[in-house]
């Protein structure tokens, strides 16, 4: 474990991982500017911000869309870009009107920006704000930076947490907002599509949360390993795509020991997962998707109606942080097998291209700048 304050100097130029609508990534010098951060040291921010040196930032694969693609939905890479929403670093200036943060302490960001206005923000559910400024999602740059300035609210101190653990609350958060909206209690059997980041960690959250016996499915055999390494007593599902949606459902229950699941977390967004996971879950059961998909889909609808399968959605989080943190500092959820490929910042390019190739054998990318700790 390391200290939970860390002196930081600037010394280096400020720079950003970019994409644009011709898909090129790139590095460059970008804002805050070194000169300005040496010189004013925080007295310019607006009031209620800090400056942070980024130490560790997880590649989502929104990130990789959106170079590759260019959009995800109705978010359009219009113009240069910079990437990145899942970060940690150390606080190297604030504002006089902060005072619950100070230079050298750790932190993870928490990159959405709210009205603190709407119904949805002033009910406590603010991933709903009607004017959303979420760090990475076009037009809002995001965090794959040396330096950023966030406001000190939206910073989670993270005492002597590693920054790569402080990295991946991100993608924890978005598993404990699915873990709360589907209700998964002790004993249920859990159907989990996908073993990519966020189906991993939402298979670590299940097996906290007691849910038994649980069922991860995916393509890629080794992905499938990682989850039987990290989770030894759930039972993985080969996805074969030559079955129909009802054959899957079977055999997925078959593997669960014909045990149905009472709820399906859908972590990859696909078709043909969310058909599968339908045709899985009991009379009366859950399918909750987390994955994000195309803006249109085909779904079994008698499936739906005839068994009374709830099927329901989750957009990002929110009032996640603070628990997260605590799961991870008290040991109950352990992301350590997950960083599977590490990139300084300067090779960013590489980390991404590790990213989006499955024969990489990559789960969690992280790219990091003078991280010691």
């Amino acid at each position: 474990m390391s200290s939970t304050t860390t002196i930081e100097t600037i010394s280096k130029p400020n720079i950003g991982v970019f994409t644009n609508p011709e898909h090129k990534l790139w590095v460059e010098e970008t804002g805050p500017k070194t000169d300005d951060l040496k010189a004013k040291k925080g007295d310019d921010l607006p009031h209620g911000w800090v400056t942070i040196a980024i130490k560790s930032t997880g590649i989502c694969g929104s990130d990789v869309h959106f170079w590759r693609h260019g959009a995800i939905g109705p978010m359009i890479v219009q113009d240069n870009h910079i990437l990145g929403h899942e970060s940690a670093g150390v606080v190297i200036a604030t504002h006089p009107s902060v005072t619950h943060l100070q230079s050298g302490d750790r932190v993870a960001i928490e990159p959405g920006l709210i009205c603190n206005d709407c119904e949805q923000c002033l009910t406590g559910r603010y991933n709903g704000c009607e004017k959303m400024q979420f760090l990475s999602t076009p037009p809002v740059d995001g965090l794959l930076r040396r330096y950023v300035n966030h406001p000190a609210r939206w910073c989670h101190k993270i005492g002597d947490m590693s920054f790569e653990n402080g990295a991946l609350l991100e993608p924890l958060s978005v598993a404990l907002a699915g873990m709360e909206r589907s209700g998964v209690a002790l004993g249920d059997c859990v159907l989990i599509c996908g073993a990519g980041p966020i189906g991993l960690i939402t298979l670590l959250c299940c097996q906290a949360a007691g849910a038994c016996p649980i069922v991860i499915t995916d393509v890629d055999e080794g992905r499938l390993q990682v989850a039987s390494k990290i989770c030894p007593r759930a039972k993985t599902y080969k996805v074969d795509t030559s079955l129909s949606p009802p054959e899957a459902g079977a055999a997925i229950v078959k593997m669960a020991g014909d045990v149905k699941p009472a709820v399906a977390l859908e972590c990859t967004g696909v078709e043909s997962s969310v058909a599968n996971a339908i045709y899985s879950v009991k009379f009366g059961g859950k399918v909750f998707v987390i994955g994000v998909g195309r803006p249109q889909m085909s779904l079994p609808f008698m499936q739906l109606s005839t068994q009374e399968i709830d099927l329901q959605f989750q957009y990002r989080y929110s009032n996640t942080w603070p628990r997260a943190i605590r799961l991870v500092r008290d040991g109950v959820i352990d992301m350590g097998q997950l960083v599977t490929h590490r990139f300084d910042l300067e090779d960013a390019v590489k980390a991404f291209e590790a990213a989006g190739d499955v024969k990489s054998g990559a789960i969690k990318v992280q790219i990091q700048s003078e991280i010691d700790v």
